[in-house]
């Protein structure tokens, strides 16, 4: 487990590319935090950090629910926000995003823990500490998710 903090939406969405730049492919990376925690911002800097064009502008899907996204893999960007239940999880397919060959980012993923490879996933909890700080615990499960923590730093 590792805690960092941040100071603003950038060194937020810095912290994503870093994370970014070493995801290869068939991860799968769960954000947990309130409204406003830094979710979205983190998965924006995930996106460049994967290569994805930087005008292509990365918003969350509450609505749509699934957002894809083009780099050297493909992003999935899942939002279970709306959902009310894990069945409801269940019947949009998140499972077959994890493991497909991009990467799925799945915002307010404490709503469906239970589908989650649960050997195999990067946890990160975002909290806000004022009005631009974060608190970020990050949680690898697998030595693939412990590797990469060990290159960011």
């Amino acid at each position: 487990m590792l805690t960092l903090k941040t100071g603003n939406a950038g060194e937020t969405k810095s912290l994503g590319e870093k994370i970014g730049k070493k995801l290869q492919g068939g991860e799968v990376i769960a954000l947990i935090g309130e409204l406003g925690a830094g979710k979205t911002c983190l998965t924006q800097g995930l996106a460049l950090g994967l290569g994805v064009n930087p005008r292509e502008y990365v918003t969350s899907p509450s609505f749509t629910l699934v957002n894809e996204y083009q780099g050297r893999v493909p992003l999935y960007h899942i939002d279970l926000f709306r959902l009310k239940n894990r069945e409801e999880a269940e019947a949009l397919g998140c499972e077959e995003y994890f493991y497909g060959e991009g990467v799925t980012v799945v915002e307010w993923a404490d709503k469906a823990e239970n589908l989650f490879p649960a050997e195999e996933c990067l946890r990160i909890e975002l909290t806000p500490l004022g009005e631009d700080q974060r608190r970020i615990i990050l949680k690898p499960f697998g030595r693939r998710y412990r590797e990469i923590l060990r290159d960011i730093l």
